[in-house]
């Protein structure tokens, strides 16, 4: 039988929930048991993938092409481990099962509402995961006493009573802030996050207490007495330098230890030596790159949060750390490219409209002639098409029928099969698909294989009818549709010391000790160029 933990969160939202969950999960894997963790968002919405990401953030994309909130990337990372659609649940995905089964009759006629119906949905949902695991850590999103996210926290209340409580505990994050007029921890936010939480039948088992410093031993014995925790339950989660180290912080504390403990499973030590090296290998580099990330969503980092991690990945896999310069699109419009000034390489990430695609265009340009190592990715991938088309090739009025569908030469186009969609959600070519990698060129020196899986997210591509002109200009296409030959995936320029781009998005497959190999290559070559040329 799996023991399940839900993670709740308390006073106000950001503390890092998604963090902790994924840490959990990550010291319960490293004790030997089969651990996978479980994203509860209580907004109304299917799935992340309409969303715009200044309201939550990237939009993650899973293998099975579940478009998903970002703590999905963190679990991944954090777990080295591939998660499916069905591990982010969402209002909308239930309300929408609970509807459609009403429509087919499956209530036979009863009164449709929250209580059973939608809780136990919920808890059908979370329990079909469960099977084939011995442990399933279940964050839910937003903050206790939010209307959203109460059927969930009812869900989860009634599962205990179910399945016993030796096999559900509750872990909740709240917030301990320090006035700087009185100077000490102050423990009245959690005790009435905690009330709240039990006002609606749930006791948590443990409080990860988040704080700028540790917590006080005397504020860790004013929360255990007022809140009916044990002082050994109650977590000492202050800032630090890097997410990576909030793993082995929480272990010294003893959360996992405890949690181990509470649900009578065996108690085993964490294999955390890896994590552990890649941690210290990090916060010991000296050395640093600058690659700037030309974007239009930079004023939220979170937004590239699966880029910064892929590249805090290939700092330690290239001995470098990699400071980013964000780069507004826009600005680079109005104030040229004196902004990309002394970098050592240049990411154009993804995106969708309009707005700084000529922003993005300007830096591809920039990389190219400078020879500064580049990497585009989806759209960054098409714009360097389009930015090669008009300045390489001389196709004046080049674009992407995306922007400008009167353009006289659009060499980004929409396959005949994703035109006349009514519907934007779910729509795109989504998830991972084979890419076919040619021999003998730069891509299959950084993948080492033919044949690589990788996420998608897209709908527009390359026109095959401009291919033949572009590869006789000098740009290679070394990557090709290992499903679909007319789709391109990755461009190359074989005379520039680095210059990729393209199609899929690696940095959704990238892990701390296993670097997605173009975002590795990019630093790589920002290294060289700095230090060796």
């Amino acid at each position: 039988m799996a023991k399940f933990i839900f993670v709740t969160g308390g006073v106000v939202s950001g503390l890092g929930k998604g963090i902790t969950s994924a840490s959990l999960g990550m010291l319960m894997k490293a004790r030997g048991f089969r651990t996978t963790n479980i994203k509860i968002d209580p907004y109304l919405n299917y799935d992340a993938g309409t969303m715009n990401p200044y309201q939550h953030g990237e939009v993650f994309v899973l293998d099975d092409g579940g478009e998903v909130d970002l703590d999905l990337g963190n679990y991944e990372r954090f777990l080295d481990t591939s998660l499916s659609f069905d591990h982010n649940i969402t209002t909308g995905k239930v309300y929408s099962a609970v509807i459609e089964k009403e429509r087919k009759g499956e209530y036979l006629g009863a009164t449709v509402q929250v209580i059973p119906h939608i809780t136990n949905e919920i808890k059908g949902r979370i329990r079909r995961l469960a099977r084939d695991y011995d442990v399933v850590v279940v964050e839910i999103g937003g903050t206790v006493g939010d209307i959203e996210s109460m059927p969930f926290l009812e869900a989860a209340r009634q599962m205990q009573i179910e399945e016993g409580r030796e096999n559900v505990a509750f872990v909740h994050v709240t917030y301990v802030p320090k006035l700087k007029v009185v100077g000490e921890q102050k423990t009245k936010p959690t005790q009435h996050s905690v009330k709240e939480l039990r006002s609606l039948g749930i006791q948590p088992d443990a409080i990860v207490a988040r704080s700028e410093d540790p917590l006080e031993e005397s504020a860790r014995m004013k929360i255990s007495l007022f809140t009916n925790v044990p002082d050994e339950a109650v977590i000492s989660a202050y800032d630090v330098e890097d997410t990576y180290e909030v793993p082995l912080m929480l272990e010294k504390e003893g959360l996992a230890r405890y949690i181990t403990k509470r649900l009578g499973l065996p108690e085993r030590e964490p294999d955390l030596d890896a994590w552990r090296a890649m941690v210290e290998t990090y916060k010991s580099l000296t050395d640093t790159v600058e690659i700037a990330v030309v974007g239009k969503y930079v004023k939220l980092s979170d937004s590239y949060l699966s880029i910064k991690e892929a590249l805090k990945h290939s700092s330690v896999a290239n001995g470098v750390k990699v400071r980013i310069r964000w780069i507004e699109a826009e600005e680079l419009e109005k104030h040229g490219v004196k902004l990309l000034g002394g970098v050592d390489g240049i990411i154009v990430p993804g995106g969708f409209g309009a707005r700084g695609t000529e922003g993005k265009m300007m830096a591809a340009r920039y990389a190219r002639e400078n020879d500064i190592p580049f990497l585009g990715i989806c759209f960054g991938f098409q714009l360097t098409v389009v930015e090669f088309a008009r300045n390489v090739l001389g196709l004046k009025g080049a674009h992407s029928t995306e922007i400008d569908p009167q353009t006289p030469h659009p060499v980004v186009d929409l396959m005949p099969e994703q035109r006349d969609l009514d519907r934007l959600g779910g729509t795109m070519r989504l998830g991972a698909y084979p890419v076919h990698i040619k021999p003998n060129t730069m891509a299959r020196a950084l993948y080492g294989k033919e044949i690589v899986y990788e996420r998608h997210r897209h709908r527009w591509e390359v026109n095959p009818d401009y291919i033949d002109e572009f590869e006789n200009a000098g740009l290679v296409f070394s990557g090709v549709a290992g499903d679909d030959g007319r789709r391109m995936e990755i461009l190359e320029l074989p005379d520039r010391r680095y210059f990729i781009a393209t199609q899929f998005h690696p940095e959704f497959k990238s892990r701390p000790m296993n670097p997605a190999p173009v975002f590795r290559g990019l630093v790589n070559a920002a290294k060289e160029r700095k230090y060796e040329s």
